[in-house]
């Protein structure tokens, strides 16, 4: 009996050793990178998405049609996406992570769950648009914008300032989504800009002006239906609905503060390479893929309506352009989303 256990010991080692030397040929190394015979990306990879799912598999289809990567997409917002990687650690079957806003990248960033990413991808994003740190790059941007309507509004009606939303005279004229990760990430930029005390104060004036709305398309089309004056969102559900047929837009144009003001702010949308990665090759070629030209020009063509932000591709032409925002500098590494909660929650808006 010892002598027919191992031999069967024997044949299971060299069948092991077969199938070793069979993985080897067809490129999977042990060093958590997969590459074809050409010694290029290839095998598959899982990415986390917290973007618009269709803007993602824009890009997916173009990456797959390029490499031959096939890419898995698990959908979630940014929170929920960032606490599970974080809660799976080591064991996340994440290769990517993509979010619409900065914060929920900081946070995967401070558990040190992050890989570098390839200098050759952060070479395609202008340093505005990547934290300081280049743990995680830019893939896209949004700008916070007022909208209103312009059957009750006249510019010179409009507020000086973000700030002057918490003013008596803006009492129920104005509408946000305070459970949404956009409107948390404004509210990131403010605390980072002006500082805990101002952030508390203006979300009391908040909370005594506003009315809540769930989801910032649903806050446009409450102004363009005439149940409230202005609503605080992002500038893209305004042109995405004026692409089509433009029913929830009719009465409503969007108002940017510029001047570097707390309501300029521009949201950076991110990607990063998670350390636990078993494909880090593929994974930084989704990265290197969706920055670069082919990937920011999805951006530029499609129907997302956020704005390109890599490989100097021009955003579309019927956004403000970038550069005229006038937008506040922040360092997307520095936006704390578990503040931001907290502070929110204390003035009773969470």
């Amino acid at each position: 009996m010892k002598i027919r256990t191992n031999a069967l010991a024997g044949i299971a080692l060299a069948a092991s050793a077969a199938l070793g030397l069979s993985a080897c040929g067809a490129g999977t190394s042990t060093s958590g990178s997969t590459t074809g015979a050409d010694g290029k990306p290839a095998g598959e990879i899982t990415v986390y998405n917290a973007q618009h799912e269709s803007l993602t598999k824009e890009w997916v289809d173009a990456f797959t049609a390029e490499t031959g990567i096939k890419v898995t997409l698990r959908q979630g917002d940014d929170t929920e996406m960032s606490n599970q990687i974080i809660q799976e650690g080591a064991a996340s079957r994440a290769d990517v992570f993509l979010t619409e806003n900065s914060p929920a990248m900081a946070q995967v960033e401070n558990a040190g769950l992050f890989a570098d990413v390839d200098k050759a991808t952060l070479d395609q994003v202008p340093a505005e648009f990547r934290p300081s740190t280049n743990k995680w790059t830019g893939i896209a941007a949004r700008s916070t914008v007022l909208v209103y309507d312009k059957t009750k509004l006249s510019a010179d009606k409009l507020p000086k300032s973000m700030l002057d939303l918490a003013k008596p005279e803006w009492k129920g004229k104005w509408a946000a989504s305070p459970s949404g990760a956009d409107f948390q990430a404004i509210v990131s930029a403010l605390l980072e800009l002006k500082g805990e005390a101002a952030t508390e104060e203006w979300l009391k004036g908040m909370k005594e002006n506003y009315k809540a709305y769930k989801g910032n398309s649903t806050a446009m089309k409450a102004v363009n239906a005439g149940e409230v004056d202005a609503a605080l969102i992002y500038h893209y559900y305004y042109y995405g609905d004026q692409a089509k047929t433009g029913e929830n837009s009719k009465n409503v144009t969007p108002f940017y503060f510029k001047n570097q003001d707390p309501g300029a702010f521009v949201s950076v949308s991110g990607g990063g390479v998670l350390k636990s990665s078993k494909n880090a090759a593929g994974a930084q070629a989704f990265l290197k893929f969706i920055t670069g030209k082919k990937g920011q020009e999805v951006l530029q063509k499609g129907n997302s309506f956020e704005y390109a932000v890599g490989s100097d591709v021009p955003s579309n032409d019927k956004l403000v352009p970038l550069k005229e925002l006038q937008a506040p500098k922040v360092d997307p590494a520095k936006l704390n989303s578990a503040k931001v909660t907290e502070l929110m929650t204390k003035a009773g808006l969470l």
